[in-house]
């Protein structure tokens, strides 16, 4: 037996979740079974460990959209017992069961082995969010990141602050955009040389193109800020997106595509293909400095995750929530 969090829903359609003991065979089948030692909360896992935000397809359900952990029995011979290994994506915790356990069973295909330089917690202090974050600064790299500060949106949250690490790591300088003043400190403290008060840069105009400022964007917002920034980048820059807490509709122009050669870069970290799942966690243990990292870290357990779900829809985690599923 093992604990998990098991997410229900009644007759009524009201879900509800709680930390369960359960047997082996209630996993799912597959050919890799991974006893669990981190996982993380990240928005997706916010609307499943409530009522699905429409991702979740039966129940009951083990939510956790990625974790890190040791192999414990595996059909595949790319894995052997002893192995340590990190899973993110491939629509694991929302159509199959996921972290939010002390075991879980997974395909071989959805697995990458963890990378030297990183054990599993760093790995899940990491986490979805960060490796979204590196392939956003992977992509902006690849397009070219002009001279002048890389702007990042959403900066204290998970994506943005590791995006704002890796970047002023990498020597770039920063300028975090946050809604919340109680994190300068913070944001100051992972190497953001500049913050931006986020109604700044919020409000729409009507204009389609102002001053060419940011060299680069990694954006979590989108919507009416991403709409905004466009008109900002300098000519040839690129922005990443990565989020859309702000809005899936994109109130937009062509003039910043048309007449400064701008460029939007989609950032999918769900079917990312393996070589460059290999590509971006060996850049996260080069390029993420782990005592950044480390400032970026909630420690949690599984006993505390219902109530972590409800805050982070709300927007009120900080960082990286790590959940260590054996305490």
């Amino acid at each position: 037996m093992f604990n998990a969090l098991i997410v229900e829903k009644d007759e009524e359609g009201k879900t509800s979740a709680s930390v369960q003991s359960i047997s082996e065979d209630r996993l799912p089948e597959a050919e890799v079974t991974v006893a669990v030692e981190y996982s993380t909360v990240n928005y997706k896992d916010g609307l499943c460990i409530g009522p699905g935000g429409g991702l979740v397809r039966n129940y009951p359900h083990v939510p956790g959209i990625d974790f890190a952990g040791t192999v414990e029995a595996s059909d595949d011979d790319r894995y052997k017992p002893g192995d340590k290994v990190v899973l993110t994506g491939w629509r694991v915790g929302e159509a199959h069961w996921g972290g939010y356990s002390q075991k879980a069973r997974v395909k071989a295909d959805w697995l990458v082995p963890l990378p030297d330089g990183l054990d599993t917690r760093q790995a899940m202090a990491v986490g979805t969010a960060g490796f979204t974050a590196m392939l956003a600064v992977m992509e902006l790299e690849d397009h070219g990141i002009k001279d002048g500060p890389v702007l990042v949106t959403g900066a204290a949250g998970g994506v943005g602050s590791v995006a704002t690490a890796i970047l002023a790591n990498l020597g770039h300088e920063v300028a975090a955009v946050t809604g919340r003043p109680e994190t300068e400190d913070y944001l100051k403290s992972l190497g953001a040389t500049q913050i931006v008060p986020r109604e700044e840069i919020n409000e729409t105009t009507k204009r389609p193109l102002e001053g060419e400022t940011w060299g680069g964007c990694v954006d979590a917002v989108g919507g009416e800020m991403l709409a905004r920034l466009l008109g900002q980048m300098k000519y040839g820059a690129s922005v990443s997106a990565v989020g859309l807490a702000g809005g899936a509709a994109l109130p937009a122009t062509v003039i910043p595509f048309l007449l400064r050669g701008v460029n939007l870069l989609g950032i999918d970290s769900v079917m990312q293909p393996y070589d460059n799942r290999v590509r971006a966690w060996g850049r996260i243990a080069k390029d993420l400095p782990m005592d950044k990292l480390e400032a970026m870290v909630q420690p949690a357990t599984l006993a505390d995750l219902p109530g972590l779900g409800r805050d982070i829809l709300k927007g009120q985690v900080k960082g990286r929530v790590v959940v260590d599923v054996n305490a």
